[in-house]
């Protein structure tokens, strides 16, 4: 297991006006997707706007660690060259996914049909993260997948079995990860594995498989699967990350005479609920959608926000964007209150319970509840000491945060876990700001 490491960063402050165009990395979940896709498929894909961070070279690795050959082309793009599940070779190592939640819940599902023995492993923080969600559905289904020491938690312990067997599961929480784990199972199960989900979770899982020539039905919250398919390797763009992007937005936002551009965001209404809540919140964005809806241009202008409420559906199609949104609530008139965010509890971090620390030290007024915030503003923001806690989007929060700050030192406690998703933040912010 890698050990973190620790880095204390003095942060930009009383930022000037952010003004010009902004080129967010590619989103982070459908990276991870592409290399998992185009390595089980048969052929070569190749991957434009591939997001260049650490989960997704542990992904990437992971592949290759599996005997499956990926280029990385001086332009950014990514080749693999697919070799089929059935190409797939044994490691002889511990597959390691870093700090990425993401591929080890979604590969948890893959492996378990795997006719070799795989152990995962991942970082301290990834190592007391819940996995049962995903084992006890794959268990349903067949698999020998266990914990270390018989706990949920990782190093991760997959036996081959004689075969999965496809099961209806409703799933009892909205989450992208288990849905896709399950899926992935179930492209080696017997049958048809049907999932019935309570909101609408992300489903960039669906859409890709499709796009990889996966016959698979989806009947508003309910998908059907069946097994047995094979993968075709066919070419992805990636668009622009909204999660990366909403840093951009709410430091445009909030920081007086802004105006930021932001071309080909990802903005699938499963991913994109950031933008009817600040729209609710009187945001001034404009969004310019491509064709198919899945992607659009933006262009933010700095708005004098009012508090709202918000909960229930949108949960979803928000849920890694809530900690900056607790940010701008910081600086709305009025009393925000999010709930129905529980899911915030297992993240890289209790993003609840940090983000309210973390951002009261600085002078907000924030609530813990048991799902969510209450937040009260505006209230200024002054010099503190903060930290990441090792969580890439609480670091990034912080930073948009110290900008809003008049006079002092914000020092940020493990900066570099910014590099998870982004790690030309700080630079890119900066420039912005020059």
């Amino acid at each position: 297991m890698k050990e973190s490491k620790t880095s204390m960063k003095e942060l930009m402050i009383d930022a000037n006006a952010l003004e010009g165009t902004i080129t967010i990395p590619g989103d982070k979940s459908i990276s991870h997707r592409a290399i998992m896709f185009a390595s089980i498929a048969k052929g070569t894909t190749k991957i434009e706007g591939f997001l260049h961070a650490e989960d997704c070279i542990s992904t990437m690795n992971i592949f290759r660690d599996l005997g499956v050959q990926i280029d990385e082309e001086a332009d950014g793009s990514v080749i693999v060259h697919g070799k089929g599940i059935e190409g797939l070779t044994a490691p002889d190592h511990a597959l390691d996914a870093g700090n990425s939640g993401t591929t080890m819940r979604l590969l948890a599902g893959l492996f378990s049909g795997f006719p070799f023995k795989i152990k995962m492993i991942g970082d301290e923080s990834l190592s007391k993260r819940p996995m049962n969600r995903v084992m006890l559905p794959l268990r349903q289904m067949g698999a020998s997948i266990s914990g270390s020491e018989g706990s949920e938690f990782a190093p991760l312990y997959i036996q081959p079995v004689d075969h999965l067997n496809a099961i209806e599961y409703d799933m009892p929480v909205a989450s992208a990860q288990v849905k896709s784990s399950i899926l992935l199972a179930g492209l080696t199960a017997e049958g048809t594995t049907i999932i019935h989900e309570k909101e609408r979770s992300r489903d960039h899982t669906e859409n890709m498989l499709k796009n990889f020539g996966v016959e698979l039905k989806v009947d508003d919250k309910d998908i059907y699967l069946e097994g047995g398919q094979s993968l075709t390797a066919t070419d992805i763009k990636v668009p622009a990350d909204i999660s990366s992007a909403a840093f951009f937005i709410i430091a445009a936002l909030l920081v007086k005479g802004s105006k930021l551009h932001m071309p080909n965001v990802g903005l699938n209404p499963t991913r994109a609920g950031i933008i009817e809540v600040l729209n609710k919140m009187g945001a001034n964005i404009e969004t310019y959608l491509h064709e198919g809806g899945l992607s659009g241009d933006l262009t933010v202008s700095a708005s004098d926000l009012k508090a709202t409420e918000f909960g229930g559906d949108i949960i979803p199609a928000l849920i890694d964007e809530i900690p900056i949104i607790a940010l701008a609530a910081t600086q709305a008139e009025g009393r925000t209150v999010i709930r129905n965010a529980e899911e915030l509890k297992v993240k890289e971090t209790d993003r609840i319970q940090v983000t309210a620390q973390e951002l009261n030290k600085m002078g907000a007024n924030i609530e813990e509840t048991e799902d969510g915030m209450i937040i009260t503003g505006p209230t200024p923001l002054h010099a503190a000491d903060v930290d990441s806690y090792g969580d890439h989007r609480i670091g990034m929060m912080l930073q948009v945060a110290a900008l809003l700050v008049k006079k002092g030192t914000v020092n940020l406690a493990r900066s570099e876990a910014v590099n998870i998703s982004f790690p030309s933040f700080f630079d890119d912010l900066a420039a912005l700001s020059a």
